[in-house]
């Protein structure tokens, strides 16, 4: 399979090129935009540069000018020495050294509750039981698990910790306690927590935000949207929406959080393939942190995304951008999750050889203390890897997860946006194909046009300081 090294796309009047290895962007014209993929297949088959400047004049002297045509392989040649252009993969080969490294655990998902007070359609925990048994976490168990995180994270001083459900407000109380219990951990052990609250709203209140002010780094809020979108798909148990109840109580959240180390989360389905509208509602309504991410599901749930919704789904995600860049251009930007992309560094090496970290750096602690790769794998036993009093006792889980990552996937390595996803999601490879290396096809496709779209908007961005400036 051939390995991708150049992406080239046209997106919002820009031509752009990707350099895979190197992450770096171009915004080129018209010649430049032709002649590279010219360049590299000639490369590759081996021809020197007299011959290559020779067939790309015989195969563009209808289209170009001569010295054009020679002007763009002239900055491409340039590129390509400054590391810039075509550049190599020089991290495959330290795989199998990183594949040893000692594996610290460095944030937990903390299943506070596996209880709900909504019935979403489309939650993967079936109501917050997770398909097992409802429980609250005990404020014992909460303490040995972050007894667990200080003993298995070496000298890592930030570590991270998350709690979810279910919905982790009917278990307020616990939840307190176990941050006081995080915070007289901090200077003994040379610790710092982040901690972070994922929540539905439904029980938020004044006490709860303050405390959440003062003590959650991040708050995440769940609302799909529109009110008939979020209504239809985020019901409590007797059918009612909870739309009404929970808009005021997350901009007041936003509001005192002065827009910032939050985000109002939703996910899109077959109900509402027009998402765009929905960013565009939870922008008007105020939010500035905003995500709206695809359902993951089974074919047979009727709110399942389908291959066949991917042209509409792409073209959707074209014009949320276009959107998006138009706010922004009249001072009302918002952030939205999925086109945050950072291109100054070029892609990450740790991200391109550790993925998510899923069942190694990151793990999910049951209400009864056992641990599982991450949230998504609760409750399946084949993936559970021990619990907060033993510690560790399936390490060849754990090993399996450190071997999972971009290049032990013979899918990405034909993929332009491989070092940007780490290879996608495990548990969604192991729900469609039954293997935690393989990828899922649908939200493969949706994260390239993401990626695309993000870095259109960078492309657009960096015009628009330059017309500021010329100003």
């Amino acid at each position: 399979m051939e390995v991708k090294v150049i992406h080239q796309y046209k997106n919002n009047g820009y031509n752009i090129v990707l350099d895979v290895n190197s992450g770096s962007v171009h915004v080129v014209d018209e010649v430049v935009y032709d002649v590279i993929p010219l360049v590299e297949e000639l490369q590759n088959n081996g021809c020197e540069d007299e011959e290559i400047k020779g067939r790309i004049l015989a195969d563009l002297k209808d289209k170009y000018a001569a010295e054009d045509i020679l002007d763009a392989y002239s900055q491409i040649v340039e590129l390509k020495e400054a590391g810039m252009l075509y550049a190599p993969d020089i991290y495959e080969n330290y795989i199998v050294d990183f594949k040893k490294r000692e594996t610290v655990v460095k944030a937990l998902c903390l299943h506070i509750a596996h209880d709900c007070n909504l019935a979403c359609k489309y939650c993967f925990a079936g109501e917050g039981e997770y398909h097992g048994r409802r429980a609250l976490m005990s404020l014992e168990t909460g303490k040995k698990a972050l007894d667990f995180l200080v003993k298995n994270s070496g000298n890592r001083v930030n570590l991270e910790v998350d709690f979810f459900g279910g919905e982790p407000l009917l278990n307020w109380q616990v939840v307190k306690e176990l941050v006081i219990y995080g915070r007289s951990l901090e200077e003994p052990y040379h610790k710092k927590f982040r901690f972070t609250l994922t929540t539905n709203g439904v029980l938020l209140n004044d006490e709860i935000m303050e405390f959440a002010n003062r003590e959650m780094a991040n708050i995440v809020l769940s609302i799909d949207g529109r009110k008939e979108i979020n209504d239809l798909m985020r019901p409590y148990r007797g059918g009612q929406g909870s739309y009404d109840t929970i808009v005021p109580k997350f901009l007041t959240v936003a509001e005192s959080r002065k827009q910032m180390n939050y985000y109002v989360r939703g996910t899109f389905t077959r109900n509402n393939p027009d998402f765009a509208k929905d960013v565009a509602h939870l922008a008007d309504l105020g939010f500035k942190q905003i995500s709206v991410e695809p359902v993951v599901a089974q074919p047979s749930d009727d709110y399942a995304l389908r291959p066949e919704d991917l042209p509409a789904l792409l073209e959707e995600y074209d014009h949320l951008a276009v959107e998006l860049l138009n706010r922004r251009k009249e001072g009302k930007g918002v952030n939205f999750f999925h086109f945050m992309i950072d291109l100054e560094g070029g892609p990450c090496v740790a991200k391109r050889l550790s993925g998510c970290g899923s069942g190694t750096e990151y793990l999910a602690v049951t209400p009864w203390g056992d641990l599982y790769p991450c949230h998504q794998f609760v409750g399946q036993e084949e993936f559970l890897m021990g619990n907060v009093d033993e510690g560790i006792v399936r390490t060849d889980i754990r090993d399996n997860f450190k071997s999972c990552n971009v290049y032990a996937k013979e899918k990405c390595r034909s993929c332009f946006a491989r070092f940007y996803c780490s290879g996608g999601c495990a548990a969604n490879s192991y729900n469609f194909h039954g293997r935690i290396d393989d990828v899922y096809e649908l939200g493969c496709e949706l994260q390239r046009k993401r990626i695309e779209c993000a870095i259109m908007i960078k492309a657009a961005l960096a015009d628009l300081e330059g017309e500021d400036k010329v100003k």
